[in-house]
């Protein structure tokens, strides 16, 4: 098995999110418990309250903590990843799972992180909206005609080869919408976000982050974690800059993804609320690389099934 490690982002959050896992599995409550107390507030019962869970600054911790208490609780079932890459904050639980990060400054860094952009997500309202199509240079060059004029809409999430999601000031990206369609594209998905992520209008959110990462010190990777912002493995020297402007910057998760099909990945395995991300597997993998996801308790009994068969037959 050459395992490519994925880890949920912002939007994959759900009122009642990890309940079971938290009851049943010591490991995942011990980290829970770890987070609630760097936080100072009961982290698993945010995690039940369905209004203060869709809020960016309680959903990011939630995320970060879910996935992170997934890995510790399959331990040393989990063979060494060939890779990792989370989408947007999913980017924060893959690096702490690679050991650059510790799960206590990871957690207080994402707090902080989460108040930011909240904080100028409600300052300066954005809109997204999911675009579906293989044609994204023909979305680039509507956009881009569109920015010339003034507007104020970018593109913000290469998902999948398919799948562009662009953001940016509502009634700007209204007129995106409708000169997209225009221009022959069949479907597009308004997404329910307060913000427009990974755009210029969250700018102060990265000058904040940037002077709380001053004096942060980082491990070394004990395996490649692909970057967001650059589709590229991250670099320790440069993480503070990548992570800054990963809050401003289109993400290439499908760019990167495809890159760790190249390095021989064969199977993804997805921890956190939800099965996004080996969705979008789904539609970048070929066939024959095998996908899973950890959302429940159902879920990790399953794949500790077979992760352990797997150590069995080595």
């Amino acid at each position: 098995m050459k395992l490519g490690i994925l880890f949920s982002g912002q939007g994959a959050q759900k009122a009642g999110m990890g309940s079971d896992l938290y009851e049943q599995l010591p490991e995942y409550r011990a980290t829970f418990d770890r987070a609630s107390a760097i936080l100072g507030y009961d982290l698993q019962e945010i995690t039940n309250d369905e209004v203060k869970i869709a809020q960016t600054m309680y959903a990011q911790p939630a995320i970060l903590a879910m996935s992170s208490a997934i890995i510790n609780a399959l331990g040393d079932l989990l063979p060494q990843p060939v890779a990792g890459l989370g989408l947007s904050l999913g980017e924060y639980s893959a690096i702490t799972a690679s050991g650059a990060m510790s799960f206590e400054q990871a957690v207080a860094i994402i707090k902080d992180r989460g108040m930011y952009m909240q904080t100028v997500g409600n300052a300066t309202p954005g809109k997204m909206a999911a675009v579906m199509g293989e044609n994204q240079k023909l979305v680039e060059d509507v956009l881009a005609k569109l920015r010339a004029d003034g507007k104020q809409v970018y593109p913000a999430n290469y998902n999948t080869f398919a799948q562009l999601v662009i953001g940016g000031v509502p009634e700007d990206v209204d007129i995106a919408i409708s000169a997209l369609t225009e221009a022959g594209i069949q479907r597009i998905v308004e997404l329910p976000v307060s913000g427009a992520f990974h755009t210029p209008l969250l700018t102060k959110a990265a000058d904040m982050l940037s002077e709380r990462l001053e004096g942060e010190t980082f491990s070394n990777f004990n395996y490649p974690v692909y970057s967001n912002t650059t589709s590229n493995p991250f670099i320790k020297e440069e993480l503070f800059g990548t992570l800054t402007k990963q809050i401003i910057s289109p993400t290439y998760f499908a760019q990167a993804m495809q890159k760790m099909l190249d390095e021989g990945v064969d199977t993804f395995l997805e921890v956190g609320p939800s099965e996004t991300l080996v969705k979008f597997a789904k539609k970048i993998a070929p066939k024959d690389v095998k996908r899973y996801a950890i959302t429940d308790l159902e879920s990790f009994n399953k794949v500790k099934e077979l992760l352990l068969s797997e150590k069995e037959k080595a």
